[in-house]
Order: C-alpha cells, then structure tokens, then sequence
C-alpha cells in the first residue's frame, strides 16, 4: 500500500464536496478498490468512505414498487423479508454473491458503479427494467451499463439507490467460478407487465446485455420447453482461461432454462 488520506463522509453531500480532493475515489464495500489499491493498479489520492451514511441503507417496499438504498449490503438484500416476498429472485441472487466475508461488506451501489463484466447485480437490473437513482438524476439501467467496467456515471454523481417494479415472475440462474464466485455465465430471466426480459452476465466481450433471442422464445410460451434446441450466438461472447465463446454460449441456455423454471415452479 501507499499513503492515501481518508475521509469518512457524512452525508452524500459531504461525500460530493469530498470528492473534490485531488484524485479521490468513493469507497463502500472496498471489495474491488482495496485489492486493487493493494496491488497497485489503483493509486488514489484520497479515499472518500460512504458507508456510514444512513440514508443510502435499506430496502423499501410500496406496493409493487422496491427502492433498494445504494449502501445495502449484499447480506441485507439476502435476508430481507419485504425483498424476498416482493421479489425473492433478487434476494436469492445476492445470496449466491462470493462468500459471508464478501456479502457483509460489499454493497449493490458499490457493484453496479464498478460493473464488474461477471458481477451479478448488473443482470438482475437490466432485466428488471431498473432505474438507478443518482444525487443528480435517475438513469435507466439499459443505458447506466455502458461497456467493461464503465457506465453512464459522471465526475461528481453518486448512485444513492436503485428502484424498480417487481415481476410476476423472475429468477436467476448462474455458472459460476468455484474459485470466486463470479459468474462464468449468469442469467436473470424477469417477467412482467411490459413482457418477458432476459439478462446475462459474465459471458458479453462488452458486459452485461439482453439476449433478445431467448426474449423472443419466452414471449409467447414462459416455459423451459420454449428453449429446447435453441443455440445463441458466440459472437460477441468472451473467451478466457474458464470458457471459450462457444461454451459460454451454450451455458446462456443452459442457465436460461434453469431460471425459467426456477422462475415458474
């Protein structure tokens, strides 16, 4: 490690005015920023801490209607009771985030800013038709998530919550690394009043994307059976030293028809 001056914020615009502090990054789980600090891939001046703010915590259920606070733990989206009932797809997910050491301290704020190509949360919100809420406006998930570890986030804005309209029925389903825990392939399937959407992550060379051929399957027949003999394409998907395009490709499926029948039992 190297010397970095601290900052614990009090308030989302305390955490603003420190962020004006030479090169200063926002840290709320840490789960990806401390390695890389300690590594020395990431060399910050100054480190502005969010988690002590109150108001970016916990989970608010209205309706058909779930704000999730920015600075909600992964363990806490797991656990919630309101959650589980309006939503128990997006509960069930976080469960399945790396270990208990990962889960207490990582955030879905600090997830969805980092847009890890084979984090989970970014799937779950695209397919749910999200919004993600910043101190300075409200951006649809289609468009917040814009490449590898990039999104529509600007100099200044910090995500405070993400809110979105429960489904009649949703599920995920992933392949993941025994190793981390990342998804290989992962796969939430959502169905609701504007009709059927379909998400993937670890497996797109550019991040997280819809699989609008699944999509099209489900739209008329919800049912694993809709996906019987379908093949995606590999283009566009990721080869690494887990999985070539071509495998990954068949797992979209694979998890795809897991989750629908996850999603229906």
């Amino acid at each position: 490690m190297y010397a970095v001056n601290y900052h614990r914020a009090a308030s989302v615009a305390d955490a603003v005015k420190l962020l004006e502090s030479g090169d200063a990054k926002l840290l709320s789980g840490g789960m990806t920023l401390i390695p890389a600090m300690k590594t020395r891939l990431a060399a910050p001046s100054d480190l502005v801490d969010l988690s002590h703010i109150g108001e970016l915590k916990g989970i608010e259920v209205s309706g058909s209607t779930i704000t999730i606070g920015a600075g909600t733990t992964h363990y806490d989206v797991a656990r919630d009771e309101k959650l589980k009932s309006a939503c128990p797809a997006l509960a069930h997910m976080a469960s399945l985030i790396g270990d208990p050491a990962v889960r207490y301290r990582g955030t879905i704020g600090g997830s969805i800013a980092n847009n890890d190509p084979a984090a989970d949360y970014p799937a779950a919100l695209l397919a749910l038709d999200a919004k993600i809420v910043t101190n300075k406006r409200e951006i649809a998930a289609a468009t917040f998530f814009k490449g590898l570890f990039e999104t529509a986030l600007e100099d200044g804005e910090i995500v405070t919550a993400v809110t979105f309209t429960a489904p009649s029925k949703a599920a995920y389903e992933k392949f993941r690394n025994p190793a981390s825990r990342y998804a290989i392939v992962g796969v939430f399937v959502a169905k609701g009043a504007e009709g059927v959407r379909v998400a993937v992550t670890g497996a797109g060379d550019d991040g997280v994307f819809r699989s609008k051929e699944i999509e099209a399957a489900l739209a008329s027949n919800f049912d694993a059976a809709a996906l019987s003999g379908m093949k995606v394409p590999a283009n566009n998907l990721m080869s690494d030293i887990h999985a070539s395009a071509d495998y990954r490709a068949n797992l979209i499926v694979v998890m795809a028809k897991r989750a629908v029948a996850a999603a229906n039992a």
